[in-house]
C-alpha cells in the first residue's frame, strides 16, 4: 500500500512541526508528505523533514480555505491511498501501520479512521458519549454530530471520484459535509485504538470564532436532501436533523437581535416540516 500524507497549513509553523515530527515517527512510513500552505504569510520551514521524509510544498498565494487545500493536495498526490492530518492534530506512531493492518484484513473497505484522544490545554479529556464512534447507526448519528475526524482518516483516492471533493464554499463544517455523503455510499472501518491526538481551543480554530456553525451543517444537509437515491427513512432522517438546527438557530438568532436571520431560519424550519409531513409515516 502506498499514501500520500497531505497536510494543509495556514501560518501554524509551530503546531505543523508537531504534526510533521508524528508523521516522521510513523512505524510505517508513508511515500509522502504533501504540505499545503494557504496562503500563509512566509512559507514553512520543511529542512528539519527533507532526510526522513518524501516531503514537498505546495504554495498558493492566497488564502483560500481549507476544503481548497485539502482538495489540492489530494489531486497532487501520486499515491494510491490518501491519509489527512489538520496541522494542529499529531499521529500515535502505530496510526498508519495500524490502519494498513487493518486494511489488509478487510480488503473490501475504502475507508477507515480510528479512535482519538482528546488534549485540551495540554490535558487529555474524554469526548461527550454522543460522540462514539461506533459504526452502529452512523450515518444516521453523523447527521446530528460531525463524529469523524479528517486526521484520522485514510481513504482509497477512488472515493474521491464517487463522493466528490471537499465543498470548497463551506468556510467551516466541510468535513461534516463529506462525511455524510461518504457515509452514503461506503462503508467506513474504524481502527479501535487512539491513534491520533487531537488538539482544540486554538484561538485561530475556525471552530470556535465562528458563530451558527450549523448554518453550514443545514447547507451540507439541504444537498443530501437533493439526493434522488435517498430512501424515504434517509430523508426523514436528515429532515429530523435539519428542522432541529434551523429551530436552534431560529432561537439564538432571536437572542442576539438577529431578527433577519431569526426570519430566515423560521421560514425555512416551516418548509422542511411541510416537505416532511408529505413524507410516508415512519414504520
Amino acid at each position: 500500500m502506498k499514501i500520500s500524507v497531505v497536510i494543509p497549513v495556514h501560518n501554524r509553523a509551530e503546531l505543523l512541526n508537531r504534526a510533521l515530527c508524528s508523521v516522521r515517527e510513523q512505524t510505517t512510513q508513508a511515500n509522502e508528505v504533501l504540505v499545503v500552505d494557504d496562503g500563509s504569510s512566509s512559507s514553512p520551514d520543511l529542512s528539519d523533514f527533507h532526510e526522513h521524509l518524501d516531503i514537498h510544498c505546495l504554495r498558493s498565494d492566497k488564502n483560500l480555505g481549507v476544503s481548497a487545500a485539502r482538495n489540492w493536495g489530494i489531486q497532487q498526490a501520486r499515491c494510491e491511498w490518501i491519509a489527512l492530518l489538520d496541522s494542529d492534530d499529531e499521529w500515535e506512531p502505530k496510526k498508519l501501520e495500524k490502519q494498513i493492518q487493518y486494511i489488509e484484513q478487510n480488503p473490501e473497505l475504502l475507508a477507515v479512521h480510528t479512535l482519538e484522544k482528546w488534549i485540551r490545554r495540554g490535558n487529555e479529556v474524554i469526548p461527550p458519549a454522543y460522540l462514539d464512534k461506533s459504526n452502529h447507526r452512523l450515518w444516521e448519528r453523523s447527521l446530528k454530530n460531525c463524529l469523524i475526524c479528517p486526521s484520522s482518516v485514510l481513504l482509497h483516492r477512488s472515493v474521491f471520484e464517487s463522493v466528490g471533493w471537499f465543498d470548497e464554499s463551506l468556510t467551516v463544517c466541510e468535513d461534516y459535509d463529506f462525511w455524510i455523503r461518504l457515509l452514503l455510499d461506503h462503508p467506513i472501518g474504524l481502527t479501535e485504538e487512539k491513534l491520533v491526538r487531537k488538539h482544540g481551543g486554538h484561538a485561530d480554530q475556525l471552530s470556535t470564532t465562528t458563530w451558527g456553525m450549523d448554518r453550514f451543517r443545514i447547507k451540507a444537509l439541504e444537498k443530501i436532501l437533493k439526493r434522488p437515491d435517498l430512501s424515504d427513512q434517509q430523508c426523514q432522517q436528515a429532515l429530523d436533523v435539519i428542522i432541529e438546527k434551523c429551530s436552534v438557530l431560529e432561537q439564538g438568532s432571536i437572542k442576539r437581535e438577529k431578527y433577519q436571520a431569526a426570519q430566515k431560519y423560521g421560514d425555512l424550519k416551516i418548509n422542511y416540516l411541510d416537505l416532511q409531513a408529505k413524507l410516508p409515516c415512519r414504520s
